[in-house]
């Protein structure tokens, strides 16, 4: 008899030990700022339906909350990386859901912004220019002063002409390009920036997989375009006419800026588009093609010391 009695005593001991630490933990988890705010804000949620949720509870404390414990989506130790916890009472049942946390969606904003600079074929430091970087001179006050008044224009409404930087090489015109458009990712305006030789070879080589079309939508509906070196190499009647007039076409009518650096004035490049691959001149079409241009941007010269000796 007395070993079942002692038997019963401690289990009656371990028992109340176990309701001790139970109702403890239940005061810390019911005094938590955040739980208290909840179920004030719920007055109809009993004491047996919280005894019932401690679990979700205590899963809710013992996360970050919008960040408040960790620094980044790769530090987080929530149950989902990167989702903040919610404490709901639907159905008279208290529920955990998750929402987006601050870190992710800044993380998100700035992946979104990222991708709303695409290139084809540019190197990597004009994607990355920053206007603070820009080197200001006599040569070049005249282009500055238009690459300022057309974003500060953008900032409200996206201007209807870009520009056309003419100038030697190496005084930094592509540069100013990547400028541009990274300041418009700022106001979520997308800009695409081509350099053009290669343009012509990849769009060449696009024949073969008949995927021209598709690339010229692309190009005709960016909300920026960006058409770097143009005139740097001789252009087939086919690239002139059906793929270049035809994205200049679009974006004119569209009223969509186009911008272009070139070693050639408008007057110069014109003479350049004249001449084809074959060897024929065709200034009619070339005329076509700089009105063209002359309707989607506004010809500012750019001068200075080649920066790339």
């Amino acid at each position: 008899m007395k070993p079942i009695q002692h038997s019963l005593q401690r289990w009656i001991q371990n028992n109340e030990s176990f309701q001790e630490r139970h109702n403890a933990m239940k005061r810390e988890i019911t005094s938590h700022p955040l739980v208290r705010q909840f179920l004030q804000g719920h007055e109809e949620i009993t004491d047996e339906q919280i005894e019932r949720n401690l679990n979700k509870l205590y899963e809710y404390i013992t996360q970050s909350h919008q960040c408040d414990r960790c620094t980044s989506v790769e530090t987080c130790k929530n149950m989902l990386q990167g989702y903040s916890p919610i404490l709901e009472y639907k159905n008279e049942e208290i529920h955990i859901s998750y929402e987006k946390c601050r870190n992710r969606l800044a993380e998100e904003a700035q992946t979104e912004q990222s991708d709303l600079i695409r290139s084809v074929h540019m190197p990597k430091e004009i994607l990355e220019a920053r206007i603070d970087d820009v080197h200001i001179d006599q040569n070049r006050t005249n282009a500055i002063k238009n690459m300022t008044q057309f974003l500060n224009a953008a900032e409200e409404k996206l201007p209807e002409r870009g520009i056309f930087f003419s100038g030697p090489f190496g005084v930094g015109k592509t540069y100013l390009l990547g400028v541009i458009a990274n300041r418009l990712k700022q106001f979520n305006i997308s800009s695409m920036l081509i350099y053009m030789p290669e343009f012509v070879r990849e769009m060449n080589a696009s024949i073969k997989d008949n995927t021209v079309q598709q690339k010229v939508d692309a190009f005709k509906r960016a909300d920026v375009l960006m058409l770097d070196d143009i005139g740097a190499e001789t252009l087939s009647a086919w690239f002139r006419d059906e793929v270049l007039g035809a994205i200049l076409q679009y974006r004119m009518m569209e009223k969509l800026p186009v911008f272009f650096t070139s070693n050639y004035t408008m007057a110069q490049l014109e003479e350049i588009l004249a001449t084809t691959t074959r060897g024929d001149v065709e200034k009619v079409k070339a005329g076509r093609i700089m009105e063209r241009i002359k309707q989607v941007s506004i010809e500012v010269p750019v001068n200075g010391e080649n920066r790339r000796r």
